[in-house]
């Protein structure tokens, strides 16, 4: 098979306009008027209120190409596009080639009567998106997330582009991923799926190869058809190990034995080995076109088993249970065409390097893109995949079954390989807001939503990709409407802190099996906000920080917790810098809880990861890359070894300062957490402490903890603890090195009597030192333009020196301040 590109410089216009513009493929409308200075940021300010406006119309995209004679000799030649988002018209050479609708697709389209050797014309037109979508929603009012533009379930476009509580509403549009024509003689590669077979000291690697035959209308497989034959056709097998051993094995083979396979696991619990699998389709002796990817050798499922507390929902990995560490991933932006794998790898080797282990594509953005998948393969990061549905209601007609199966059909294929593929699951919240009547109460599509979700696709994946498990909805108990969000079964989405405004030691009160959404919101650091704002606007209730907040009612959230946790922030930044830490202890305090009871609750992956524009949402790393405080502490309360503190205080019984005067019951439970492949020996110790960092009295244990376990020290009552003055700091050493520590106190900090620490800073090389005279909490170290990247921060200091590593970025104009500060 001969390729030609069309990737690189087009042209492209407003439809009406007379002005061509330079544009890049693969590429945006909005990133081509941004780079010819047509429109102004849609990120600063409130500018995305005219950028919405400009997707009022239609876009033309243009460019000429010669074409080799080998190519245009070829039995068959096709444009096969792998990504046009979402309504276009595709002309080539004045004749119409075809209209496409769906920006998740493959399109590829047969053009050979249409070329000529030089000067060929391919012209795109983009329709509006948004009037589209209005005219559906008049004629078939579809309703779903109330942040979206109405009518966006009519398109199947990333539906975030439309507005979400973290996202613009800017329904960007244009040639999104690469396009190119292909020439084909005799036939080609149309499908491989490689499944495995795992016994003992050996994986049975077993291949099924279709190829599309330029005079036959159906597709053949290889040992099935026996057609294939006649046309004399072969595949050549060529496996790479990881030692970089070659064999390869001739004769379309279907079955191949490896022996002592290197496997491949989670980051955490061994090494990301991947195979190297070459498959080459030979005719008459001559490589015609070939197949060419990395698998990983492993079994991995979900574990679902009745036990004493309801049903199991447990990865499995290689017969290993495993905890799933991780946050779920939205669109890395929302103009697609600043999307790029440096940026892709950067950001997800930030969750490596904090010990993730897990990614959940969220269904309301698009499917990534192959670099995504190759990347997480790399890093060990799990992947629960979302098909991309979320928060709407959808009607099963004809036309949107035929084309959401060519969908699922093209996504699945490309990514099935994947060793990092985990689960693929059918929805975003739809079957728990439709068993609530929130967006319908029809029954017509509520029968609708069981036939997609558990039928259609259940049976595509069974004939596409058997061995990945498959999940109908997140929430779910396993499907039907029965109780979707049970905290006893599947996986939970649990929103009472946040959204339902409890406070944060609720999560204490369930032992969830899996939760694959929770979080807390915040503001990204002063650094950020600067960039989309003016001097003006920084204020958390101005006009501009108020359109980079989506969520209506959580400035007022951030407050209310703010009231119940720190003093009175006195000026924005200190306002930023508590947010911050409001959104890290939230979390901290549910994933530790969730920890401590490994083995009941398997999973805890946190709402979110990242953002795709400069706003206010429940990221760890903002849209700029910067860390959040949250980021910082996820590395310690998702370490493989941790140790965390259960305690009993005044936020775990009143927290009202003015109650009847009873006695505050004082305590502490400490729990060692042990997601690694090892069994460990530990120190620990805890010490009672005065706000000076004074210790008043200790205790040290030696603690054999054996590994994917969690083990409870005894529990320590604390009654002459003075409740506003004094508090303890716990810490776990192995091979004389702390790997895990933290402090508690046992009322809100606004109420501990923090002394001032006079915090002191200085550098020497890559090691900043922190000087403290007492017990400072949540230590916050930046530098002049935030962008350093410390190995620690936000940590607590009980009096003295700590040092802390500089991973990245200059330590020029060093700024420090803990919860001292918040006043």
């Amino acid at each position: 098979m001969r390729e030609k590109s069309l990737n690189g410089k087009w042209k492209m216009r407003q439809v009406g306009s007379k002005e061509w513009l330079e544009a890049n493929v693969p590429g945006s409308v909005y990133a081509d008027l941004i780079e010819n200075e047509k429109m102004e940021d849609p990120y600063y300010r409130d500018n995305e209120l005219n950028a919405l406006k400009l997707m009022e119309y239609d876009y033309e995209y243009l460019t000429t190409f010669d074409i080799d004679e080998d190519i245009l000799l070829c039995e068959k030649v096709l444009i096969r596009f792998h990504g046009l988002d979402t309504l276009a018209d595709i002309f080539l050479n004045n004749n119409f080639i075809a209209s496409v609708n769906n920006m998740h697709r493959t399109w590829e389209f047969n053009i050979k009567r249409y070329l000529r050797t030089n000067n060929n014309e391919i012209y795109i037109i983009f329709h509006s998106p948004t009037k589209f979508i209005k005219e559906a929603y008049e004629k078939n009012p579809l309703n779903g997330s109330s942040d979206a533009m109405n009518g966006f379930p009519h398109i199947r476009k990333a539906h975030c582009m439309f507005g979400w509580d973290w996202g613009p509403r800017l329904p960007d549009a244009g040639i999104w991923r690469s396009l190119g024509i292909l020439g084909v003689n005799e036939g080609r590669i149309d499908n491989v799926y490689i499944s495995q077979n795992h016994k003992e000291k050996k994986v049975s690697l077993n291949f099924k190869v279709d190829i599309k035959i330029n005079d036959k209308s159906n597709t053949l497989r290889f040992g099935v058809d026996k057609e294939i034959s006649d046309y004399d056709f072969r595949y050549k097998v060529t496996i790479t190990s990881p030692d970089n051993e070659i064999i390869v094995y001739n004769d379309s083979i279907n079955e191949i034995i490896i022996d002592n396979p290197k496997l491949w696991w989670p980051n955490g619990y061994g090494d990301q080995n991947l195979y190297n699998i070459l498959i080459e389709l030979i005719k008459d002796d001559v490589v015609i076109d070939k197949w060419e990817n990395k698998i990983g050798l492993r079994t991995l499922t979900i574990s679902r088993e009745k036990d004493d507390y309801g049903e199991s929902f447990a990865h499995v990995v290689n017969g290993v249970k495993i905890f799933a560490m991780g946050a779920d991933y939205i669109p890395e932006d929302n103009i697609l065409a600043y999307v790029n794998k440096e940026r892709t790898y950067n950001l997800l080797k930030q969750c490596k390097d904090v010990n993730f282990n897990i990614i959940r594509v969220w269904g309301g953005g698009n499917y990534p893109y192959d670099d995504f998948f190759n990347i997480c393969d790399e890093l060990g990061l799990m992947v629960w995949q979302d098909f991309m549905f979320a928060c709407a209601v959808y009607e099963l007609n004809d036309e949107f079954e035929e084309n959401i199966t060519n969908e699922f059909i093209d996504n699945i294929r490309r990514i099935r390989h994947h060793a990092c593929l985990a689960l693929w699951c059918g929805n975003n919240e739809m079957e728990m807001f439709m068993d609530n009547n929130l967006w319908t109460s029809e029954k017509r599509l509520k029968a609708d939503y069981i036939k997609l979700y558990e039928y259609i696709i259940l049976k595509l994946l069974n004939k596409e990709d058997p061995q990945t498990f498959y999940w109908p909805a997140s929430p779910s108990s396993g499907g039907s409407f029965d109780n979707p969000n049970d905290d006893k079964r599947g996986d939970v989405h649990y929103w009472d802190v946040w959204h339902g405004n409890k406070p944060i030691t609720e999560y204490r009160k369930f032992l969830f099996r899996y939760v694959s959404e929770f979080g807390f919101q915040s503001f990204p650091s002063l650094k950020s906000v600067e960039m989309f704002t003016e001097p003006e606007d920084r204020n958390i209730f101005s006009y501009i920080m108020e359109k980079h907040q989506r969520n209506a009612t959580a400035n007022g959230k951030i407050m209310n917790y703010m009231e119940q946790t720190f003093l009175y922030p006195t000026n924005f930044d200190t306002l930023l810098y508590a947010s911050q830490l409001l959104q890290a202890e939230a979390i901290r305090y549910g994933v530790e809880h969730f920890r401590r009871n490994r083995g009941i609750c398997m999973g805890a992956i946190i709402w979110q990861l990242n953002d795709c524009w400069p706003v206010a949402s429940w990221s760890s790393i903002d849209y700029y890359g910067r860390w959040k405080a949250l980021h910082y502490y996820a590395k310690r309360f998702f370490a493989p070894l941790m140790l965390s503190c259960d305690e009993e205080g005044i936020l775990t019984q009143d927290i009202n300062p003015n109650p009847e005067p009873f006695e505050v019951k004082k305590s502490i439970h400490l729990c060692i957490s042990n997601e690694s492949m090892y069994d460990e020996v530990v120190i620990v110790n805890w010490k009672h402490r005065k706000n000076t960092g004074e210790i008043i009295k200790e205790k040290s244990y030696k603690v054999e903890i054996k590994k994917l376990s969690s083990v409870w020290l005894e529990k320590i009552t604390l009654p002459e603890l003075s409740l506003y003055d004094e508090y303890i700091s716990y810490e776990m050493i192995k091979d004389n090195k702390v790997i895990s520590s933290g402090t508690t106190i046992f009322c809100a900090p606004k109420h501990f009597k923090f002394i001032n620490p006079n915090l002191n800073i200085s550098v020497n090389g890559d090691e900043i030192t922190i000087l403290s005279d007492s017990y400072a909490r949540s230590i916050e170290v930046i530098n002049e333009e935030d962008n350093l990247l410390l190995e620690d921060n936000y940590f607590d200091i009980n009096s003295g020196i700590h040092k802390v590593k500089i991973i990245k970025g200059e330590p020029k104009g060093l700024k420090v301040r803990s919860v001292y500060d918040i006043r």
